[in-house]
């Protein structure tokens, strides 16, 4: 079973509308619906907003047996350098978690300045930066290999507060040189690298992150794209 997970709504009407055989319910006050896309079973949740929203969902997510693998997507504001466009799809070659660490009198410094990692096991040890499975990534990327939209890969930032101004962009995208950023993504890889389970993101670009505009903005157009690209994602995995 494959694991599907967004934060609101309006990233999942496509996929439910494709999806056969649903099953809705509720787990920890969060939707879930379990149905059959594209031929795969697959469990679907939208976890809400932010890093505990997407924590708490993952974790439910994962815990259920039979899990293979998650798939979070949603939208995403691309940075100003990035080369992404609006309507354009991204996936994360790795998740970075993008305030995480302390502000100092000379600037930011993220948690491996201060020696403690965000995640350790046995075989790993890491800091704010979560390295997306090779496996999921290659395969995502074989999938969207004739996506009718342009795809990008490159590292995602996830914030606490998105950058709703152009210096912020900048700064944001100066440290950490990313694709753009969401308020999901480093939670949910990080749960998935408790459980063992590999795990790909896919994000259609909604907006710029600038001086916030949203006459701007596609939403819409940015939400349907995202899952255009996870229905090719389930189609592609038994290739």
């Amino acid at each position: 079973m494959i694991a599907l997970l967004c934060s609101v709504q309006a990233e999942s009407d496509l996929l439910l509308n494709t999806m056969s055989a649903q099953s809705p319910g509720t787990v920890g006050s969060k939707p879930v619906i379990e149905g059959i896309i594209a031929h795969r079973q697959v469990v679907l949740c939208i976890g809400g907003m932010g890093k505990v929203n997407a924590a708490h969902a993952a974790t439910m997510l994962l815990s259920r047996p039979g899990i293979e693998a998650l798939i979070v997507f949603g939208i995403a504001g691309a940075y100003p350098a990035s080369g992404c466009r609006i309507g354009d799809v991204a996936l994360a070659s790795e998740e970075i978690a993008g305030d995480e660490g302390v502000l100092t009198p000379d600037g930011f410094r993220d948690t491996e300045y201060m020696g403690i990692p965000l995640v350790r096991t046995a075989s790993v040890r890491l800091y704010n930066t979560f390295p997306a499975p090779e496996p999921m990534l290659s395969l995502a990327r074989r999938a969207l290999a004739s996506f009718p939209a342009a795809v990008h890969a490159g590292s995602f930032v996830t914030v606490s507060t998105c950058s709703g101004t152009a210096a912020r962009a900048r700064e944001l995208e100066q440290r950490y040189h990313g694709l753009c950023e969401n308020m999901e993504g480093a939670a949910a890889a990080q749960i998935a690298l408790y459980h063992e389970v590999p795990w790909v993101e896919v994000r259609g670009i909604s907006n710029l992150t600038e001086d916030r505009d949203l006459r701007a903005w596609d939403i819409p157009g940015a939400a349907a794209n995202a899952q255009k690209a996870v229905l090719a994602i389930l189609e592609g995995i038994d290739r």
